[in-house]
């Protein structure tokens, strides 16, 4: 999933002053740049080597975590493949202003690891509830019984037995390898908890190498690929454990029966990364495209944090990268800029350029560094949208928008997501199909159209 959120942390108000906003700017395209990256890597590999360390790769697992039952299934995979040292630690829940839905993010990633499992190979049960609770503390004492390196086999039969609710598996499990006291457990995952922390992380599911980090099997190709140009890899020329995945909707197109609704944000960067291309598969396949703009989060009180946020922000832009898109050079829509961009929208929308409308403002704030809170900014976007600035002013600051961004968001929360860029694909009939959230999940999309329409 997107991984899965959308603001940047640390911004307490809605509308910040043009000198805070001017600087998160200038940080947060700073902060972007590939050749930062570059320098990231190259001098974590100096530091690595004057310290006589080897090649480290620590796995962080959260045991009740979709995602997690996942990553675990290739960690011994990924230790064969790579001539690395793995690690696993074990890790509680995001919690705070890191976990703004804590019970949704739960339900969601069982929900969209069944989802996303096959495109990897990788197998998550299908049921809709998290798992026993006799099996879930057996499996934390199981694991905390055992040093983070040892940890690493023991993971995915442990997990597979948690998950697909086998008592007799978890028991000979704990015959075999022990089971660590209540005490010692709670001391193994609070150890976990605090290297994340100091690592400047919050989640499950995640690879932490040489300054960066990486989430699930979704991001594991990033890192496959750093290991690889390192020389790493000895199985060179063979396919990733955990390729990119790209859309596909295959050769029949639709006529307009189905639907993708799109909730997307004009402050986040993933619907930035996606946006014009979620439009061109709605476009390309014949699916009727219904955009269903939201508020950003941060600008509808749901809380974040700063560490939260500089995750966001480079891996926001490691996508982009990835997927050839234009990004990083960057000027804060937060507040007034969105607010007088969804003004318009009404009015766009009408005469038929409202996805236009969005798609040149994000690009305007997020690729080309313009000031959309200036009129001569927002002049730009409106013209490049091919709307006309003359009239676009006698709309500006129209009211009646936010009623019809609520009822996005309200659809969107009835939907089990609450974040963007999200999807929903509805069939013929109206009745949704699949619901989704990410910028990464836009392949998952695709495949459903493609299997729709097969079935037509």
């Amino acid at each position: 999933m997107t991984t899965q959120f959308e603001d940047q942390g640390g911004a307490a108000a809605s509308d910040p002053s043009r000198v805070v906003r001017w600087l998160t700017s200038r940080l947060m395209t700073r902060f972007s740049r590939p050749e930062r990256s570059i320098k990231q890597r190259a001098s974590a590999e100096r530091q690595r080597r004057k310290a006589g360390l080897p090649h480290r790769v620590e796995y962080f697992h959260q045991v009740d975590d979709g995602y997690s039952h996942l990553a675990g299934q290739v960690l011994e995979r990924f230790r064969e493949r790579y001539d690395v040292e793995l690690v696993c630690h074990l890790v509680n829940a995001p919690s705070g202003r890191n976990a703004a839905e804590p019970e949704m993010l739960s339900r969601l990633s069982r929900y969209d690891a069944r989802q996303i499992a096959p495109g990897y190979g990788l197998d998550f049960p299908e049921h809709t509830g998290p798992p026993i609770e006799e099996l879930l503390c057996k499996a934390r004492g199981i694991l905390a019984a055992h040093p983070p390196a040892d940890r690493v086999a023991l993971v995915e039969p442990t997990s597979r037995a948690l998950w697909r609710g086998d008592h007799e598996a978890m028991d000979a499990l704990v015959a075999d390898h022990g089971l660590a006291t209540d005490a010692a457990t709670a001391s193994a995952f609070a150890a976990g908890d605090t290297r994340r922390a100091s690592l400047h992380h919050y989640s499950g599911a995640m690879f932490y190498y040489g300054g960066e980090w990486y989430w699930g099997v979704d991001r594991l190709y990033h890192l496959e690929q750093r290991l690889a140009e390192l020389a790493l890899d000895r199985q060179a020329g063979q396919a990733l454990l955990a390729p990119r995945q790209e859309p596909d909707w295959g050769a029949v197109k639709d006529d307009g029966s189905l639907t993708l609704e799109f909730f997307a944000s004009l402050r986040s960067p993933y619907t930035a990364v996606i946006f014009d291309r979620a439009v061109a598969l709605a476009r390309d396949s014949g699916v009727t495209l219904k955009l269903r703009p939201v508020l950003p989060m941060v600008m509808r009180g749901v809380p974040a944090t700063r560490t939260k946020g500089m995750y966001i922000f480079m891996d926001a832009a490691r996508e982009a990268r990835a997927s050839g898109v234009r990004y990083g050079n960057f000027y804060d829509p937060i507040g007034d800029p969105a607010r007088r961009c969804y003004s318009l929208y009404p009015w766009a929308a009408a005469r038929g350029r409202g996805t236009e409308l969005l798609s040149s403002f994000l690009t305007h704030a997020f690729a080309l560094g313009v000031n959309t809170l200036t009129e001569p900014g927002l002049k730009k976007v409106v013209e490049a949208a091919g709307l006309e600035w003359s009239e676009a002013k006698t709309y500006l600051g129209s009211k009646g928008w936010e009623g019809m961004l609520e009822e996005n968001r309200v659809a969107m929360y009835e939907s089990g997501l609450w974040g963007v860029p999200s999807f929903r694909l509805l069939d013929g009939g109206g009745a949704p199909v699949v619901a989704l959230w990410g910028q990464d999940r836009l392949w998952v999309i695709a495949r459903e159209i493609k299997r729709l329409l097969a079935a037509e």
